[in-house]
């Protein structure tokens, strides 16, 4: 244990911090940070709806999720070159960037055109079924901006105001990523849009069974344990997450039983990540409960945000990280309780979930009712017992220690007292 640590703390932890920071990916990053709300208006349309059920000719309100998470790739080809020329220090690229990969976006999404002048969209390409489509083009719109950015048609000296200057300089990047979007869907009629969603396809697949499932959600426990935050694997799972929920609403609307498990209802609303990724709220109710007077104090003080599925305060604070006794439950919450979780979706037993339901922060069981009934808290209430299962003998070490340090700092006070006495 001690040298995986090292190697972590030494080798692992700096290489994959120095990929977070790198522009590309934290520019990812931001652009998911940046659409959550978008999906968080989805999810409260979901909540609100369900009063459907009980009030008579209650509104139809699902054109708001429409045209919030159903248009979440479009503000992602949008929002990626624009991050990117931000942290690129080209603050005047950005809209220019931003505006130009909409346009490639929508060229890639094979509108269909009428001779009366109309248009027509698949409109679920707008939604998570082309994540990864808006992803590739915000990059690629990114870099062909990034190139042409430091290239000027004009003399340094020119007393062309700058503004002209920037509008004749952007033609030329502008001009490049459109054409690429004509020269393959119009000049060779390859369907680009098609292509991209076939590469990423065993991806996903990899990602709705078992074993990719576990090692998903285990990854992103296993780099929390040192300190390096969920969010760096965000461009890869968030849209293996959203294209799986839209793909189980679809598949309901036809009648069918949802089968895409790895989705973010799943794990962070339904039933994995309680208290926090790495299931933390029985730790800190045990915390609470210690006979150890610094655990129950963090307890006590890190409680609340548990409750509303906050852990960075345990996990840091506990803490958890770099901690060799609280890092092993941890792990094993990241593969007992997400494999559990899967067999028993999986066989039937309780309901997939099938619509988006994004927030988190609802104390449980309230969300695992929402996306799943009371079979889903059935299930919830069975994992639970699981957690406390592998957390209670680990904090039970840790606890004994804390309270042997305590004993041993308390009789030196009592000793250096004496001596002043």
């Amino acid at each position: 244990m001690k040298k995986l640590i090292d190697f972590m703390n030494s080798k692992f932890a700096p290489v994959l911090t120095k990929i977070t920071k790198n522009v590309w990916i934290s520019s990812i990053q931001d652009t998911m940070m940046s659409v959550l709300p978008m999906i968080f208006v989805g999810s409260l349309i979901t909540m609100i709806s369900l009063l459907s059920n009980i009030i008579p000719n209650f509104p139809n309100l699902s054109p708001i999720n429409s045209f919030s998470f159903g248009l979440l790739s479009l503000f992602v080809a949008f929002l990626i070159p624009y991050n990117v020329m931000g942290k690129k220090d080209k603050a005047k690229m950005k809209i220019t960037s931003g505006i130009a990969s909409i346009a490639l976006f929508l060229m890639l999404l094979n509108p269909t055109f009428t001779e009366d002048g109309g248009i027509t969209f698949v409109f679920e390409r707008f939604g998570s079924a082309g994540m990864f489509v808006a992803i590739v083009v915000g990059i690629f719109t990114g870099i062909i901006m990034n190139i042409f950015a430091n290239l000027s048609l004009f003399k340094k000296d020119s007393t062309i105001p700058d503004f002209v200057k920037a509008w004749f300089d952007s033609m030329i990047p502008i001009t490049i990523v459109l054409l690429t979007g004509w020269l393959f869907n119009y000049a060779l009629h390859i369907d680009l849009f098609t292509m991209i969603i076939n590469i990423f396809m065993p991806l996903a697949k990899i990602g709705n069974t078992l074993p990719g499932f576990v090692l998903f959600y285990f990854i992103t426990v296993f780099i929390y344990s040192f300190g390096i935050s969920g969010w760096t694997l965000v461009p890869i799972v968030f849209p293996i997450w959203l294209q799986g929920i839209a793909d189980n609403a679809a598949l309901v609307a036809q009648g069918k039983a949802p089968v895409f498990i790895n989705t973010y209802e799943v794990i962070y609303t339904g039933w994995i990540a309680v208290g926090g990724i790495g299931s933390t709220l029985i730790l800190v109710i045990l915390m609470v409960l210690s006979k150890s007077k610094r655990l129950k104090a963090i307890g006590k003080a890190v409680l609340i945000p548990s409750i509303f599925n906050i852990n960075e305060p345990v996990v840091y604070g506990a803490p958890i990280a770099w901690n060799p006794i609280l890092m092993i439950p941890f792990w094993l919450n990241g593969l007992i309780i997400p494999t559990i979780t899967y067999i028993v979706l999986n066989m039937g037993l309780v309901p997939i979930p099938s619509q988006v339901f994004q927030l988190w922060y609802l104390p449980f069981p309230i969300p695992t009712y929402i996306v799943a009934g009371i079979k889903g808290v059935i299930l919830l209430a069975f994992l639970v017992l699981i957690m406390f299962l592998i957390w209670y003998p680990f904090f039970k070490v840790y606890e004994a220690q804390e309270i042997k340090k305590e004993n041993e700092e308390t009789q030196e006070y009592d000793d250096l007292e004496l001596e002043l006495d």
